[in-house]
């Protein structure tokens, strides 16, 4: 099996999100989780009000029966994962459902949230490819 085939697995179980349908989604109450590291953070800037959680420590802080969670950890809440640009996001995404979680991923991860004109901050913003948008 490669990387390709394990992300087409991961992405097979999840039903994706556009910048569109997670602004809507979130203003409604789900989870926007950010787990980009903080090079790539600072680099690249941030959405306000996103909860911060890098890769290595998510489903220990997500998942409700672990010692390590957050107040956030809901099973009934749903969770929107991003990076980057919308790989990594998935197989983390497919990671949250197999613990019993609403999780699902932003296509395109932060540069396609910012290349929509949704709200970031810091950074910088070359090289913005376009906006997805599914409708």
């Amino acid at each position: 099996m490669s990387i390709d085939d394990l992300l087409e697995a991961a992405r097979a179980g999840l039903r994706r999100v556009d910048s569109h349908e997670a602004a809507a989604a979130v203003a409604h109450g789900a989870l926007l989780v950010d787990i980009r590291p903080v090079a790539q953070r600072g680099a690249e800037g941030y959405i306000p009000g996103a909860l911060v959680i890098e890769r290595n420590v998510l489903e220990w802080r997500l998942d409700p029966a672990s010692d390590a969670r957050l107040p956030q950890a809901s099973r009934e809440r749903p969770v929107i994962v991003f990076c980057s640009a919308g790989y990594a996001s998935s197989l983390a995404a497919a990671s949250l459902r197999a613990l019993g979680l609403h999780a699902t991923d932003l296509i395109g991860g932060f540069q396609d949230w910012a290349a929509c004109g949704y709200p970031t901050a810091g950074g910088r913003r070359a090289n913005l490819v376009g906006c997805v948008d599914l409708s």
